[in-house]
């Protein structure tokens, strides 16, 4: 398969609107259990209506709450005392984002569709863990972590970045049906690893833009140059390359984008829903090999199995941290810095980022 092709399918725009049988909650009370209900109109209903015991299934699930509850974490399997630090770190992420969600809970779309809602997380039934990717935050290696863990490769350094992304190993959460998604939900372990948000934009841009690429170059670079640069020369106009990061920002902040937008740069809280699946374990790309293997150990992972350090793409590159950020930052103004940090607010909030200096 061409890679502008596998790209597209791999990073279609976060579209609510499923051509698949979606459900939504209908009620949000105090305390009271929230009902779902089937949305009507898409062009598959009468195919998926045709499922045996659907009707059943959803009457079974539809008095569940949501959020599903958080439960403490299975220590069981750590034997070493190396990770003391890291289990007190780890136990106060929990409690910050759980506090936070009390408190800022409303902020989430309550009316959320359940399918669209858990589309990003992958399933390792075998170890009992869902993983919510979040792009640009080690989750190339994560994969190739879930890969080894279902016995689909013997090494995770042996596994290319096409069939980590374009392989379709590993199931995810929505290919479920309503039980399936519901009783992982409530018993596997759920990871998420989250990056410092300015890092995470300055990497994806870096990694899409700055290196040729068949799909982000002619889908967003052609829009982005014939909106943001004026006079563009006809080259630019066709290939889409050469995109600067402030034309790049421009259409980040853009409330009428020519062109959707992307999980490389969504916001964690759209692409994870913190405040509605709750995390049993949040992971840190500033700490990522540290909270990995912790994280391997305490689900009972093979004790030779470490989370891969190696950069995935573009390995000659300087890795995107703080002081690559500033040099960026530095050519937009003072307000544009500002609005970026407006955008990832929430974001920056619930995993409790030190907020940028801008």
């Amino acid at each position: 398969m061409p890679e502008d092709v596998r790209e597209k399918k791999e990073n279609l725009l976060l579209n609510p609107e499923r051509s698949t049988r979606l459900l939504t909650k209908t009620s949000h009370s105090q305390g009271g259990d929230q009902a779902l209900s089937k949305s009507t109109g898409s062009p598959t209903e009468k195919l998926t209506e045709k499922r045996q015991g659907a009707k059943a299934v959803f009457n079974k699930f539809s008095n569940m709450n949501w959020p599903v509850d958080i439960h403490p974490l299975n220590k069981s399997l750590v034997r070493d005392n190396k990770w003391k630090k890291t289990d007190e770190t780890q136990e106060k992420r929990r409690s910050f984002l759980q506090e936070f969600c009390k408190k800022y809970g409303g902020v989430s779309h309550h009316q959320s569709h359940l399918f669209h809602t858990v589309s990003r997380i992958y399933v390792e039934d075998k170890h009992k863990i869902l993983y919510c990717e979040v792009p640009k935050a080690g989750c190339s290696n994560w994969k190739r972590i879930l890969m080894v863990l279902n016995g689909l490769a013997s090494s995770a350094y042996n596994i290319s970045h096409n069939a980590v992304h374009y392989g379709k190993h590993l199931k995810k959460l929505d290919s479920f049906d309503l039980k399936g998604i519901y009783t992982r939900l409530n018993t596997y372990t759920k990871a998420v690893f989250v990056r410092d948000p300015m890092e995470r934009l300055v990497s994806a841009f870096r990694d899409k833009f700055e290196h040729p690429n068949s799909y982000y170059h002619p889908v967003f670079g052609k829009a982005i140059i014939k909106k943001y640069r004026p006079n563009a020369c006809e080259e630019a106009l066709i290939n889409g390359s050469g995109v600067k990061f402030k034309e790049f920002i421009h259409y980040l902040l853009d409330s009428h984008r020519p062109v959707g937008m992307d999980i490389h740069w969504e916001k964690v809280s759209k692409l994870c829903y913190p405040c509605l699946i709750n995390y049993d374990f949040v992971g840190k790309f500033e700490t990522l090999e540290e909270d990995a293997n912790y994280f391997l150990q305490m689900i009972g992972a093979p004790k030779e199995l470490k989370f891969p350090n190696f950069k995935d793409r573009h390995s000659s590159d300087e890795r995107t941290n703080a002081q690559v950020v500033r040099q960026y930052l530095k050519d937009l103004t003072r307000t544009e810095r500002q609005l970026i940090y407006d955008f990832y607010y929430l974001d920056y909030l619930m995993f409790n980022y030190t907020t940028p200096f801008l």
